[in-house]
């Protein structure tokens, strides 16, 4: 019987397995503004689609934005965070070169304006280029879940 006492242990120690969630309610009342129409639309769907497959949408980013899973389910669990606000974040982030969180503060500390606003206040200015990186990381997302673009 010592051997109920250690696994009750274990099983307190190893940490849970967090899901995003996104949810119907928070999706309706979400508004994005990047400046760019098409971002933007696929970005609100962003968010549905977080809402029917949170553990993919987590994969997503961890596996081709290069942030931590924790760390993304962490901003939209307990931070309060729009499923797709992070998916811009760490993909903006992969696409100028510097860390996810470095996005993730500057929209923190001044969510005014939007992406399209907070974009211009990180070290590396928005360009051309950097949009249409966007626009083929959407895109590739899209792939990836056998989904049509928006």
């Amino acid at each position: 019987m010592k051997l109920l006492p250690f696994l009750l242990t274990t099983l307190l120690l190893v940490p849970a397995v967090v899901s995003a969630q996104q949810t119907a309610e928070r999706s309706a009342g979400y508004t994005v503004d990047t400046g760019h129409s098409w971002l933007d639309a696929g970005l609100a769907d962003i968010n549905h689609y977080a809402e029917r497959y949170p553990d993919s949408f987590l994969d997503e980013l961890a596996r081709y934005s290069g942030v931590r899973r924790a760390y993304a389910a962490a901003l939209i669990n307990n931070h309060g965070w729009q499923a797709a606000d992070v998916y811009f974040a760490c993909f903006w982030a992969k696409v100028v070169q510097i860390d996810c969180r470095q996005s993730v503060r500057a929209f923190s500390a001044d969510p005014e304006g939007g992406w399209e606003a907070v974009v211009t206040r990180l070290p590396v200015p928005p360009e051309r280029a950097h949009w249409q990186a966007m626009r083929e990381a959407v895109e590739a997302s899209y792939k990836h879940w056998d989904r049509p673009a928006p």
